[in-house]
């Protein structure tokens, strides 16, 4: 844990708060998912000035998350634009009535980007750019599969949510203490690697996420219901390919790092900081998904040590979002309410 979590998380919490961008159903339900948590696991070595960059970013990439799963590709698109033109024009006005996502953007580059472009380099914000921009446009695509109920293949749908998991403008945060070459960061096995992780990240997310997606209705961007589609595969079965699967991506990440090329002395320090932040960024944002109760409610550690999730009932998460500002899912009630240990309760087996 970075050693200047508690006073950054507060720092950021009061921040945000000030902002009153959500309503107080949305704004605790955020407060339940604890981001700056994440932060503090997956940058334990930044600044605290980074942290307090890490926790914003994360802030918002869980409100932009929530905000557009309920939208169609037209709107969904709107608010990507809002955002993209957001971060290129970071001191522009934004226009009177712009959505809620475009007063977010203005309030995200005031908070995260200006405090970045003061404290990193160049390679950084380019890198950033890249990855988070190419996170948004995904967005846009699944947010299409969703208005056309199009459930993708395995193949199909991992190399999409690769990009809609976000963790490649997740692992270039770590280059904020750093000036990474281009050559080092677009090179075909340092991308490979991030690849990985992308995918054992989504593996992990799929897995500890699916419980809360089918009962919103946001399944069909699941792993576990495109293996339930394609193979024919009940959910126990499903999550235990997945397990097998999250190992074989392991052995990958960690056999291709014999391959990772040589720049010299002092490029190559910055290379094993960025790999050893790639693989803490899973190995964090997994303990933290069952730290948070954005996934488990209260549950997460007793789900974790037993391995049973019960099955909870859908909810309509649209019919919710028209009365509030941000619409962040809240479904610690309703895991409050459910026995993992009942029999009579339908169970999803976790095995990760």
């Amino acid at each position: 844990m970075n050693p200047h979590f508690e006073d950054v998380k507060a720092e950021a919490e009061v921040s945000f708060r000030e902002f009153k961008v959500m309503s107080a159903e949305s704004q605790e339900a955020l407060d339940k998912c604890d981001s700056a948590r994440l932060a503090g696991l997956s940058y334990p070595n930044a600044s605290r000035e980074h942290l307090r960059i890490a926790c914003d970013f994360i802030n918002v990439l869980i409100i932009v998350d929530d905000y557009t799963d309920v939208e169609n590709a037209a709107v969904a698109k709107a608010m990507v634009d809002i955002v993209i033109d957001a971060l290129h024009n970071p001191h522009k006005i934004r226009p009177e009535g712009e959505c809620i996502l475009g007063e977010i953007s203005k309030e995200f580059l005031r908070r995260f980007w200006a405090r970045a472009i003061q404290t990193t380099s160049l390679a950084f914000q380019r890198h950033f750019l890249y990855s988070y921009i190419a996170y948004l446009r995904a967005v846009i695509v699944e947010a299409l599969d969703r208005d056309e109920a199009h459930c993708r293949s395995v193949g199909d749908y991992i190399k999409l949510r690769r990009d809609t998991c976000a963790t490649k403008p997740a692992i270039a945060m770590y280059e904020m203490g750093m000036d990474l070459p281009d050559e080092v960061f677009y090179h075909p096995v340092i991308v490979e690697l991030a690849e990985y992780i992308a995918e054992l990240m989504l593996i992990d997310n799929d897995m500890i996420s699916y419980n809360k997606e089918q009962a919103t209705g946001e399944e069909n961007h699941n792993l576990i219901t495109i293996l339930m589609v394609e193979l024919g595969l009940d959910r126990s079965g499903a999550m235990a390919w997945a397990a097998r699967y999250h190992a074989e991506v392991e052995k990958r990440f960690t056999d291709g790092l014999a391959k990772v090329p040589s720049w010299g002395p002092s490029t190559d320090v910055l290379v094993k900081e960025y790999l050893d932040g790639m693989a803490t960024w899973a190995r964090a944002n997994h303990c933290w998904s069952y730290e948070t109760q954005r996934y488990l409610g209260t549950r997460g550690p007793e789900i974790q040590r037993t391995g049973l999730v019960p099955l909870l009932p859908k909810i309509d998460r649209k019919a919710t979002s028209a009365a509030a500002k941000v619409n962040v899912a809240d479904l610690s009630m309703m895991y409050a309410t459910s026995d993992p240990l009942d029999p009579s309760s339908p169970q999803v087996t976790s095995v990760m």
